[in-house]
């Protein structure tokens, strides 16, 4: 249900993105139509035309409509209409949007769906006003409002799209437009569980009650910090030298930080990429692998399969047989899915890469596989190959990117066997590993 839903709402967003009134003269061709409605809804931020330029005022409300629907998820949206209609839910509709959003089933599903939209709403919309108050200084009332809903749902959704042709690289000392966005992009990316606990803990601080977290929630902030403080570092130390040695130190920091976090899964930039060195690229192909976490508006293999993976190596070392984790036990069942999406990424990852070398040699190796990590991830950053991509490789990245956002288990579970057939086991044989 996940899979096609998504197909469909891909199509159908190509559809109306092909339409003669979504483009500024003329039409925009199929598959530049439907390269930009899978990476909108994917919340990936690739473009093979430039928004402001290419797509009216009409086109651009569908790209950031498509934006929307993708970051919360078809099945979310569709569970809210049927709400406020008091329509009826099936449980297998339920199942699919609770384990969205939540690790374990909710408890009251009409509260989880409603709590999604609130935080969505409040979040965009304290975006969209510290936005407003720096463009207005540029724009007129109205057409700043719109710049700043625009990028504030960009943002949050963790998609990258901009109204800027040169994206925000003329904000890059602006510390209003950058921390917004960070801000905006780490808490899409956290994922809602998340933040419904944090803001759970909050209140019990304040009533000076005990503050506990899940298991989830911890293993999600605390690598979020080491994949956002970490790089951050390496980054400002490796291009201060270069890319970055005519900027002031308030734009080295800014800009540091804040392609870290944007590389985790959003895909603005405040730098030129192409100057960055060959180090720094491959700090962001990991970053974007990594991506954002569960139950969130970004993608990629997730914070806590990382996670997961990690605390499964540190038990090896100690020789310990359980996973444990801030003193709980990760069931050996996580471990598996954990390395089965791993597994399954970097299969994708090489295959989009193969057939895009395969068709157009002349890409080179580093801007085909940054391109590729940027679609499996949802990012949307790109060293500048999208658009010089033929109409296979945009194929490709088009499936990659659907992919990336569905989820490769996902798909794998769609299309395999609900059960084994026959009821046997063979015997077992050691073979020798590593």
């Amino acid at each position: 249900m996940l899979a096609i839903s998504f197909f469909a709402a891909i199509l159908a967003g190509s559809l109306l993105l092909r339409l003669p009134s979504s483009a500024r003269s003329g039409r925009i061709p199929y598959i530049d139509a439907l390269f930009t409605s899978t990476s909108a809804l994917c919340v990936t931020g690739l473009v093979v035309v430039d928004t402001p330029t290419s797509f009216s005022g009409a086109g651009q409300f569908i790209i950031i409509a498509l934006i929307q629907l993708g970051g919360l998820g078809i099945m979310t949206f569709s569970s809210l209409v049927l709400l406020v209609a008091g329509g009826k839910i099936s449980y297998t509709d339920k199942l699919i949007v609770q384990r969205s959003f939540h690790p374990a089933a909710a408890k009251d599903f009409k509260s989880l769906v409603l709590s999604v939209f609130l935080y969505t709403a409040v979040l965009e919309a304290a975006g969209t006003l510290s936005l407003f108050l720096r463009f207005r200084r540029t724009f007129a009332p109205a057409r700043a409002l719109a710049l700043s809903a625009f990028h504030a749902v960009s943002a949050f959704c963790n998609a990258g799209f901009s109204l800027f042709s040169g994206n925000l690289t003329s904000y890059r000392g602006d510390g209003t437009v950058n921390i917004t966005i960070m801000l905006l992009i780490i808490l899409g990316g956290l994922g809602f569980f998340v933040l419904q606990e944090g803001a759970g803990g909050l209140r019990r601080f304040l009533r000076r009650e005990n503050v506990r977290f899940s298991l989830h929630s911890k293993l999600v902030l605390t690598v979020t910090a080491v994949f956002v403080l970490v790089p951050a570092v390496l980054l400002f130390l490796i291009e201060t030298p270069g890319s970055m040695s005519g900027y002031s130190l308030r734009e080295k920091v800014l800009s540091s930080v804040f392609q870290v976090v944007t590389a985790r899964t959003a895909g603005f930039n405040t730098v030129d990429l192409a100057v960055f060195r060959p180090d720094s690229v491959f700090l962001l192909m990991l970053l974007m692998f990594v991506g954002a976490s569960p139950g969130s508006t970004g993608g990629g293999v997730k914070t806590t399969t990382v996670g997961v993976i990690l605390a499964f190596l540190r038990s090896k070392i100690r020789g310990r047989d359980s996973i444990g984790v801030f003193r709980r036990t990760i069931p050996g069942a996580d471990v598996t899915k954990a390395y089965t999406v791993i597994s399954l990424a970097i299969g994708l990852v090489f295959l989009s890469t193969f057939v895009i070398l395969l068709d157009q040699p002349g890409l080179g190796l580093q801007g085909v596989l940054f391109e590729v990590f940027s679609a499996f991830g949802t990012v949307g950053l790109s060293l500048g190959v999208t658009a010089k991509l033929s109409v296979l490789s945009k194929a490709m990245l088009i499936l990659t990117m659907y992919i990336g956002r569905v989820g490769p288990v996902t798909l794998l579970f769609a299309f395999s066997r609900y059960r084994a057939a026959g009821r046997y086991e063979y015997a077992e044989e050691n073979v020798m590993i590593g």
